[in-house]
């Protein structure tokens, strides 16, 4: 195949039912608030608002009974934010779950791969759905 096409992965996410959910992007964001040492920061990071960076770690925070972010106020840099051993427990889990599932699907994903289109309009249509989302 002459252009090179993403591997196909499995993507993560569960439900705390009603309403909360735990994927991959509130364990990114709790990896870059560990890196950057700020909600604002990781958020900028991910292309988003403050405010939303801020929502999703305070729903984070509320799904649990510890908290996974915790802010700190004042200091030389007026403060920060650090992902608490309960996060890091949180986000190491998250990894290993995502990790199993590659893992146990392996041979499925591979037949996938296998009978996977090359016709990238395809991918290119699903994608264009997507942005108008």
């Amino acid at each position: 195949m002459s252009e090179s096409r993403p591997d196909l992965r499995p993507v993560l996410r569960i439900d705390f039912p009603p309403v909360d959910r735990l994927g991959r992007g509130k364990i990114l964001l709790l990896e870059l608030i560990r890196e950057t040492g700020s909600i604002s920061a990781a958020g900028r990071a991910m292309d988003m608002s403050y405010r939303r960076a801020w929502l999703l770690v305070d729903a984070l925070n509320r799904m649990f009974s510890e908290p996974s972010v915790e802010s700190q106020r004042g200091g030389k840099q007026g403060g920060g934010a650090l992902v608490t051993p309960f996060g890091e427990e949180l986000i190491r889990r998250y990894r290993e779950m995502e990790e199993k599932a590659r893992l146990a699907i392996g041979e499925d994903l591979a037949w996938l791969e296998s009978v996977r289109s090359s016709d990238t309009r395809a991918s290119d249509t699903a994608e264009a759905v997507s942005q108008k989302a």
